[in-house]
């Protein structure tokens, strides 16, 4: 019995692994192998001398050409980023905390003076800009 619990942990551990791998990775794009295989039998059709190195060479070394087929080109693994990622962030609250000061610190109160002169109203300052006064 224990081979048994210990079979079902290890394939509870690798179905796990391979869903975390799946998810936050582009490792998922693995499984779009089989259209790399139909689309190379779609070329083959219309070209039969083209060998699967030269079908990958003309989907991944040059870019994504626009082409009659582009829709198709795009399905094929690693041509699209699908910006997938995992981030678990977890959090502890404790549920009660204690704070204790082994010798009190006093702090003493900051005495701020303010000078008359700092605040002097804005109709004081709106006669600067009065013309000239001509004074006899």
């Amino acid at each position: 019995m224990t081979t048994f619990a210990a079979f079902v942990k290890k394939i509870t551990a690798i179905f796990f692994l391979a869903v975390f791998i799946f998810s936050a990775t582009e490792a998922h794009q693995l499984l779009k192998l089989p259209v790399i295989f139909q689309h190379f039998h779609e070329h083959k059709k219309e070209n039969k001398s083209i060998t699967l190195l030269e079908f990958l060479d003309m989907h991944y070394m040059h870019g994504s050409p626009n082409d009659d087929d582009h829709d198709r080109d795009m399905q094929l693994p690693f041509k699209t980023a699908d910006d997938c990622i995992s981030s678990i962030a977890t959090g502890f609250v404790p549920l009660m905390t204690q704070v204790s000061v082994d010798r009190p610190v006093a702090i003493a109160a900051k005495q701020t003076y303010i000078i008359a002169d700092k605040f002097i109203l804005s109709a004081y300052l709106s006669n600067i800009w009065q013309p000239p006064r001509i004074s006899c």
